[in-house]
């Protein structure tokens, strides 16, 4: 009788474990997607002429953007349609509005025509998620015309 009341306790203590591994993972930015991180940074390079992770652009800064509300960054003015969306910015949510942004939401000051190929917006995601989660990427001094730190290029020639 002691070992089933061991067994037993195992197999509650394992299933414990097993439920706060899942419901960890399942709320991290970075399981959003499983794109290709690496290709998705190179991607994010065209992003860079409007976006970049750390300061708002012509376009908001992306640092945090997976599981945040649409138009949610203070001090950014968003267009009234975005403002309206109701969108929260999970990794469907991103796929379908990087694929067409003025179908998904018309009005939208993003006038960028959208990403036709389905991995390209995957492993872009992929890459938005890590980078939004990595306080470091975010938070350090940026180094200017870097993209993929957010420093906006000096402009100053």
């Amino acid at each position: 009788m002691g070992s089933h009341t061991t067994n037993g306790t195992r197999l509650v203590a394992l299933l414990a474990v097993l439920t706060t591994s899942i419901a960890a993972s399942a709320a991290s930015p970075a399981s959003a997607t499983s794109g290709d991180v690496a290709r998705g940074r190179d991607l994010y390079q065209n992003c860079a002429g409007c976006h970049s992770l750390r300061h708002n652009r012509t376009g908001p800064r992306h640092c945090g953007i997976v599981g945040r509300r649409a138009a949610a960054l203070s001090g950014f003015p968003y267009s009234p349609a975005m403002q309206s969306s109701g969108i929260i910015w999970t990794g469907p949510a991103l796929d379908r509005f990087l694929a067409a942004p003025t179908q998904v939401v018309p009005g939208t000051t993003m006038t960028y025509a959208g990403i036709a190929q389905a991995r390209d917006r995957q492993d872009l995601i992929a890459w938005l998620a890590w980078a939004g989660s990595n306080a470091e990427l975010c938070a350090a001094p940026a180094i200017a015309g870097n993209p993929t730190t957010g420093a906006p290029a000096d402009r100053r020639r």
